[in-house]
């Protein structure tokens, strides 16, 4: 069986890290599947889904990171022909990808203790961001 829940979060941009652990798990519950896997994804080209341990110091780090990485102030072709100076955002999400896969057993995501679910928006400036949690399973 196939269930597929669509979510939306408010962010601010500049890879705003999201804890979104419990609406993917609500999703997993909502299909009334016991076991199988949770495709999460990222709908837009400047977001992405990974897993980190949420806390803030750890969040902050990841941030800075990519800052450091793929900085907000770097010139791309692609900020030039669009006049939007967000390329950096397209790197980023690209090179960490817009989704990931959770197995779940028992209605209920197979987490480590310290692994949590996230969004990090890229963009430069707030958006609206669309997931969409696809769970199947039996």
């Amino acid at each position: 069986m196939v269930y597929g829940k669509e979510l939306t979060f408010s962010t601010k941009g500049f890879s705003q890290v999201a804890d979104i652990t419990g609406e993917v798990q609500s999703a997993v519950a909502a299909s009334s599947l016991g076991a199988g896997i949770a495709s999460v994804f990222a709908i837009g080209s400047t977001a992405s889904i990974s897993t980190i341990e949420y806390e803030p110091a750890l969040v902050r780090d990841l941030e800075e990171t990519l800052e450091r990485f793929l900085p907000s102030t770097m010139r791309s072709r692609h900020s030039a022909a669009w006049g939007d100076d967000n390329g950096f955002s397209h790197l980023r999400a690209t090179l960490m990808g817009p989704g990931i896969t959770v197995p779940f057993r028992d209605g209920e995501l197979i987490l480590g203790t310290w692994q949590q679910i996230v969004l990090i928006d890229h963009d430069n400036r707030p958006r609206t961001r669309r997931v969409y949690v696809q769970v199947v399973g039996e």
